[in-house]
């Protein structure tokens, strides 16, 4: 993705590919996070960030009906078949959820649900995204939904192996699109 970004003709917006440390515990949620402390500085700054797109494990899945597990009361909404790519977020970047996904819809050939849902649900806020609302920037997590389809996540045998190349490629493909639509001026 960045060597194609990189390759193209330039964005009227910036285009930051920032790759943080210590999201995991024992730092998730504290300020020493490394998206939390981005998010903080450039609020400092007064920097206007437009989007703020969390690539959150994009590489499993899984077409087996049962595959996909979700926190309440997702499971009335969703597919059962773990076969897709999320767009997630806090009812706040609803609007980003949305364009990301027509965006993404438009450009690749890949299933994909959204949900904006109150943060304090599991999983809506499980990553780099989170620290960025609390400052007043939108911010998403793209993933596979990790540990409600991937039963290795986490583990020993959360290996390579386990992933889809071919399918985190159109993922890949479709979030290019999403990140050149969201580098437009307006």
């Amino acid at each position: 993705m960045a060597r194609h970004l990189a390759g193209a003709d330039p964005p009227a917006r910036t285009i930051r590919a920032v790759f943080f440390a210590t999201e995991e515990p024992p730092f998730f949620a504290t300020e020493w996070m490394g998206s939390a402390v981005y998010a903080r500085e450039a609020a400092a700054r007064d920097e206007r960030i437009v989007a703020m797109l969390s690539l959150e494990t994009i590489g499993y899945y899984d077409a087996s009906p049962g595959s996909q597990k979700y926190p309440p009361p997702f499971a009335f909404f969703y597919p059962d078949r773990g076969d897709f790519v999320g767009f997630v977020s806090a009812i706040s970047s609803g609007a980003l959820v949305r364009r990301a996904l027509a965006s993404f819809r438009h450009a690749a050939s890949f299933p994909s649900e959204g949900a904006a849902a109150p943060a304090w649900i599991s999983g809506v806020g499980w990553s780099d995204h989170m620290p960025f609302w609390a400052h007043g920037y939108q911010a998403i997590m793209i993933t596979d939904t990790a540990p409600f389809r991937n039963p290795y996540y986490h583990t020993p045998y959360d290996t390579a192996d386990k992933l889809d190349f071919d399918r985190m490629a159109r993922v890949v493909r479709g979030v290019i699109a999403v990140v050149e639509d969201l580098a437009r001026a307006g």
